[in-house]
Parts: structure tokens; C-alpha cells; sequence
């Protein structure tokens, strides 16, 4: 046993430095407090501590655990709410009230609840690493499939009968291979959060993950298995942005990890994910999600440590063949915590403070998305959604600009465009997405071959305006020529009509692609049929008295999503009203 022999913050240091190996986990103090080993040198180890740090004393206790930070994996995630280092944020209110009583460890899942068990595999069975052994209903919407933990295999020599078990109960026995040891397997296991589980290999991304939001899934798609940054600035709406995804994205599961954002923020995120109901099955969202919340005014380590308690959580579910989505909000929050942290180790700064393994950091976080055949050979994803608060909405600053190399998907959340209450706040100038082309089969063949098209020339639409616009605040829109004034005008549709969309209307909230698809023809036989007009030099200001270009931007909401029929006659409709021009 080591003692601590100075404290800097949630830093710690003892002389001792043949006991510990590095990561392990350690319980430091009289109070037990958790901790991780960071750094060993030839004088001292080097401790980062997950909780508050206040009482404790020189020479007080420091006994190293033998193992790895780990969580615990295991029927009774989802619909529960975690901190960063996996306690149970409702039980620990339960049993010791509003605040987190140090060193005092509560198991992560409720060791009293029985579960109703189906046992998969019997007597004198071979079973190999990620082999499902046994199911139960985890919630009404999620089957949770028990998986043998990696590195064990062997033959199954005890199967309990089906029925209700605990998740300490031993479900089977197995005889390993290597060593011909019984094992009991339960229906939990445990793994360390910063590495990665493996697969089987990684498949090719080629399906979007749906999110019923007209600028994400038309301008700038995420594949299911990829990756996303959403930068903006305060107020733009990321947090706003990453409910509606959580909300409406055809992912099986859905993991929200709040990592160094506000107490009342995260405290009106639990209690609007607790009132949401799942639209595709009328049951509690919360159902299919797991929160981790992670506020500001909790220790900096346990931030650091949230969102790969986040991402291991989710690569579980995807190894029983889920496809999950994980928000992070915000990353920036994290990096500050790694800045934190390398401040008090009295490391050599890089840019703007932050260490000088941040870029390698943020890539292994964002690397463990992906579209992957599990060992047992189901088919799983892992999207992951990171959302970034650069000061000043400078996105020339470091996370920012690392993070941009590592994913494939940037939305870009302008301030001006929040404040004009246009929202997604996204910015179609600065925004991509670089998987157009590994999605053009599934929108060729799933939606319609004209779909890429049209979403191009509204693309070439928006690009026009933004230059004509230069012009525009020179010299003012009268003087332009007729076609000019029609681009404008198309361009006002496609920005009010198909990019600003209402997450409180109920038939705008969420938009199917078939409405999509309708939406952009439409849009399309507007822009066609007002160009020979135009041509003729009949005016502008007559084509819009016939209004059918407030009708066009109306159809939104006029059009319910159950009827999309009624978008097929809109053709018609718009000759109709130009030809009362005179």
C-alpha cells in the first residue's frame, strides 16, 4: 500500500512506483475514492482521481485494484441515467439523496431485479467469444442479448432453466479451452472503456442513418457507422439539433452523453428525454436510450472519462447487432478536461494550452465508429455525433480543426442563421458531407435516380445566391435582370420553404424521404416553369402576384406526411396559377 505524497486538484502523486501499472485503477484515501494511474516515472506514480479530491490529507492511503477502468455491461442500461464513470445517477438519489456521497460505490445495475431469461444454448454446446448464450426483455422496445465475454470459449457443461434471474445469478457453466477451467457466466461482464471491443471485420458503409431532417439527410447525409461534428457557436442550437436526431433517426439505440455541459441544461435534457415518447412505437424514448451526464461542476477526470463510458456502451449494443447513435455534447468540454488534467501533470502545451495529444486523442474516439460484422456475425453499427463549442464561434481553434480531420461529416451551425430563427442553424456554404458517394446506390436504387439531381441544382441554387448577393448589397436587387431576380427568389424558396423546418410542428418535425423526394420536385417544376416566363421578360413582380411561391414554401405544413399524393398534382397546380398572368 502507497501513500499520497502531494495533491494538485484531482491530481495526485505518490513515491511509490513498483505497484502500479499504468491505467490501473486505484482506491485512494480513507473514503475509497476511485482513480486511475496516468503516469509513472522514476520517482513517482502519477494518479488522476474521479471524484472530489477535498480532505484528502498526505500520507493517506493509495491500494492499487489490479484491473483497468471498466463498466459494466449488462441488462438494465438503457433507460437508466449514468454519470462519467458509470454510477447510477437515480438510484444514488434514491438511497443517499441529491448529492454524490464520496468513495461510496453503488453497483452500476440494480443487482435486486430479476430478469425474464431465455437461456440459448445447452449442455455439452461449443460456445465462442460474442456468442449469444442468453436473452431477456430489456425494456419494451430493446431485446438485451447476453454475449459470451471476449477471450473465452470453451463447452457449455451447466445450463440453468428459463426463468427470472438477477444479473449476479450464474445463467451457465462453461469449460474453457485453454485451461479447461469452469467459468460461471451472468448476464453482465465487464470492460475497459478505452479499448476499443473487437469485431469481426468492418463492412462497408453504404445506408444513410435517416434522421427526418430535410438539411441533414438532402445537402449533407450520415451513413450509419460514420461520423459527425456539429461546431457552433452558444445559442446556435447543437443541443436542440442533437435531440431532434435522438429523436427521430431510425438507430436502434441511442446514447447521449452530456460531458461538461451546464447542471440546469443537462437537468432540462433528462427531463425532456424522460417525457418523450418513441414516435415509431408509442413507448418512452427513454426506452432505447441511455444517458450519461457529465455537468460542469463535476470532477474534470470523470468528464475526460465519460465519453469513452459512452462509446463502450454503445459498441456493446451494436455487438448483439443494434445499430446505435451516440451524441456527445460538447467535446469541447472533454478537450478542456484533457487540458485540465496535462496542466497539473506540468506538460508542454500546445496550441491555445491544449497537450499536445489532442488530435491523436480525438481520432480514437472518432475511429471507433463504424459499420462492423460482429464475432458472432450479425451485422451492428456505431454513429457517432460529437458536438463542438468553439469560443467565439471561432472555428479556427484547435478541437474545432482537429476534429474536422477525423470525421467525414461537418455541420456547420451559424449564429446569424440562429438568430434569424432559421433553424437547423446549418450553413450550407460551410457544411459537407463526404459520403455522397457511398450512399449514391442506396438513394439510386431506395429513394429515386432523380433524387441526386435535384439535390444539386438546389445545392447550384444556394451557390448562386451567394454570389449574386455580393452584388445585391452594392447596388440593391432592382437593378438586377429578371432571370437574376427569379435565382433569388427560387433561392428563398429552398432556404424558408425546404431548409428552415419546425421541430415544434407536427408535420414538420419529421420529414420521410418520400416527402423529401415530392418536395424537391416540386421545388424543381416551380424553377422550370417560371424560366420561360422569364424569357419572355415577363416580370417578376407578376409571377409572384400569383403567389404560388408562398404556396410552394407553405407546403411543409400544408402537406401532411400521410398524404403525399397530393404533391403529385402540384405540377398542375403551379401552370394553373402562371397562366393567370396577364
Amino acid at each position: 500500500m502507497a501513500e499520497i505524497y502531494s495533491i494538485n486538484g484531482s491530481v495526485i502523486s505518490v513515491l511509490e512506483t513498483h505497484s502500479f501499472s499504468m491505467k490501473e485503477v486505484v482506491r485512494v484515501g480513507k473514503e475509497g475514492l476511485l482513480g486511475e494511474v496516468i503516469r509513472i516515472d522514476v520517482t513517482k506514480t502519477m494518479i488522476q482521481v474521479y471524484e472530489s479530491t477535498v480532505g484528502l490529507r498526505k500520507g493517506d492511503p493509495v491500494v492499487g485494484m489490479g484491473s483497468l477502468l471498466n463498466v459494466t455491461l449488462g441488462p438494465g442500461i438503457l433507460g437508466n441515467i449514468f454519470d462519467g464513470i458509470e454510477r447510477p445517477l437515480m438510484a444514488i438519489q434514491a438511497q443517499q439523496g441529491s448529492f454524490i456521497v464520496a468513495g461510496d460505490p453503488i453497483p452500476a445495475l440494480n443487482e435486486e431485479k430479476k430478469w425474464d431469461v431465455s437461456i440459448e444454448v445447452h449442455v455439452g454446446e461449443h460456445v465462442n467469444e460474442g456468442d449469444v448464450f442468453a436473452r431477456c426483455p430489456e425494456t419494451s422496445l430493446i431485446e438485451h442479448r447476453s454475449l459470451v465475454p471476449i477471450g473465452m470459449s470453451g463447452t457449455v457443461v451447466c445450463v440453468q432453466e428459463n426463468g427470472l434471474y438477477t444479473v449476479k445469478d450464474t445463467i451457465i457453466e462453461v469449460k474453457l479451452d485453454k485451461n479447461e477451467k469452469i467459468i460461471p457466466f451472468t448476464l453482465t461482464q465487464q470492460w475497459p472503456i478505452r479499448t476499443p471491443r473487437p469485431i469481426r471485420k468492418r463492412q462497408r458503409i453504404q445506408v444513410p442513418l435517416i434522421t427526418g431532417q430535410r438539411v441533414i439527410d438532402t445537402l449533407f447525409p450520415l451513413a450509419k457507422g460514420g461520423s459527425a461534428a456539429i461546431p457552433g457557436g452558444f445559442g446556435a442550437g447543437k443541443t436542440m439539433m442533437q435531440h431532434q436526431i435522438a429523436k427521430w433517426c431510425d438507430a436502434d439505440i441511442i446514447i447521449y452523453v452530456g460531458c461538461g455541459e451546464r447542471g440546469n441544461e443537462m437537468t432540462q435534457v433528462l427531463e425532456e428525454f424522460s417525457q418523450l415518447v418513441d414516435p415509431k412505437s408509442n413507448q418512452p424514448l427513454l426506452d432505447r436510450t441511455c444517458l450519461i451526464a457529465n455537468t460542469s461542476n463535476m470532477p474534470v477526470a470523470a468528464r475526460e472519462a465519460s465519453i469513452y463510458t459512452g462509446v463502450t456502451i454503445a459498441e456493446y449494443y451494436r455487438d448483439m447487432g443494434y445499430h446505435v447513435a451516440l451524441m456527445a455534447d460538447s467535446t469541447s468540454r472533454w478537450a478542456e478536461a484533457l487540458r485540465e488534467i496535462s496542466g497539473r501533470l506540468e506538460e508542454m502545451p500546445a496550441e491555445e494550452g491544449f497537450p499536445s495529444y489532442l488530435p491523436s486523442r480525438i481520432a480514437q474516439f472518432y475511429e471507433r465508429a463504424g459499420m462492423v460484422e460482429t464475432l458472432n456475425g450479425q451485422k451492428g453499427s456505431v454513429s457517432l455525433i460529437g458536438a463542438v463549442s468553439p469560443q467565439g464561434a471561432d472555428f479556427s481553434e484547435p478541437v474545432t480543426q482537429n476534429t474536422r480531420r477525423f470525421v467525414r461529416c461537418f455541420w456547420a451551425l451559424d449564429k446569424n442563421l440562429a438568430y434569424a430563427r432559421h433553424y437547423p442553424a446549418v450553413n450550407w456554404s460551410d457544411s459537407y458531407s463526404d459520403y455522397i458517394g457511398e450512399l449514391t446506390p442506396y438513394y439510386n436504387h431506395e429513394v429515386s435516380r432523380d433524387f441526386l439531381d435535384l439535390r444539386e441544382e438546389i445545392q447550384q441554387i444556394l451557390h448562386e445566391e451567394g454570389r449574386l448577393m455580393e452584388i445585391v448589397r452594392l447596388i440593391g436587387a432592382d437593378v438586377l435582370p429578371d432571370d437574376q431576380k427569379l435565382l433569388l427568389e427560387m433561392a428563398r424558396v429552398v432556404r424558408v420553404g425546404y431548409l428552415q423546418q419546425n421541430s415544434f410542428h407536427k408535420e414538420d418535425t419529421y420529414v420521410p424521404m418520400e416527402k423529401q423526394l415530392k418536395m424537391l420536385q416540386v421545388i424543381h417544376d416551380l424553377n422550370q416553369a417560371c424560366l420561360p416566363l422569364v424569357k419572355k421578360h415577363i416580370p417578376m413582380s407578376l409571377i409572384l402576384k400569383t403567389g404560388i411561391f408562398e404556396e410552394v414554401i407553405k407546403i411543409k405544413y400544408t402537406v401532411l406526411n400521410d398524404h403525399l399524393e397530393v404533391l403529385d398534382d402540384f405540377k398542375d397546380k403551379i401552370h394553373a396559377a402562371l397562366a393567370t398572368i396577364r
